[in-house]
């Protein structure tokens, strides 16, 4: 039997998440997930929202992991995961109602993050939703002095990485015809924050 990865800051943020996405993906069906991590997220929420069909994806190293907990929790809601690398061309080959993404942006490069909402708007049926979960600066600040300092340890990591402003993820998500409706304040100096695809691509 394969030994499932556990992340126990995912343990820790999934009620928090779950509470927000209850009502966000509330009359939605299809999720695709960018960067399913260790799978944790899939299962936790397919096992209290089975009204959902929960696509993960990851790189191909995160794989192994991520078919471990979905074989361990025999969801019939969640699917194997994709090959999917937001630095590719390649798409997934169908669109959904909803995307969900944790922890991603403030690890990838600005490139990444750029195409990840290329990527997202170019999946989202209209009127779908795209939650991203994580650390944010908003109005040029950080809400608190331990993202502040998680900030400069991520450059020190690597130059590329960094907690992002809200205002450029917001003019990322405009040019794929995204409008951020809801911020919500998350445990740990997170937020959760929310953009819906209205079918027009800003000028």
């Amino acid at each position: 039997m394969i030994e499932k990865p556990y992340a126990e800051a995912t343990v820790r943020n999934s009620e928090a998440i779950l509470g927000a996405i209850r009502e966000e993906f509330c009359g939605l069906r299809s999720i695709l997930e960018i960067g399913s991590g260790t799978g944790q997220h899939a299962v936790f929420f397919c096992q209290a929202l089975d009204h959902l069909v929960w696509q993960t994806s990851d790189v191909p190293g995160n794989h192994r992991g991520i078919r471990a907990w979905l074989a361990d929790a025999s969801l019939t809601n969640v699917l194997e995961p994709l090959l999917l690398d937001v630095l590719e061309a390649r798409l997934p080959q169908q669109s959904y109602d909803g995307v969900f993404s944790a922890n991603t942006a403030h690890i990838m490069s600005p490139e990444a993050v750029e195409k990840m909402f290329t990527l997202v708007a170019t999946v989202l049926q209209d009127n779908g939703v795209f939650v991203l979960y994580g650390p944010f600066r908003q109005g040029g600040r950080f809400n608190a002095p331990s993202n502040a300092e998680f900030h400069r340890s991520l450059r020190q990591r690597d130059p590329g990485m960094g907690i992002r402003h809200i205002e450029e993820l917001d003019s990322l998500a405009l040019r794929g015809g995204m409008r951020r409706v809801r911020f919500y304040a998350m445990p740990a100096n997170n937020n959760l924050a929310v953009w819906v695809k209205n079918g027009d691509v800003a000028t």
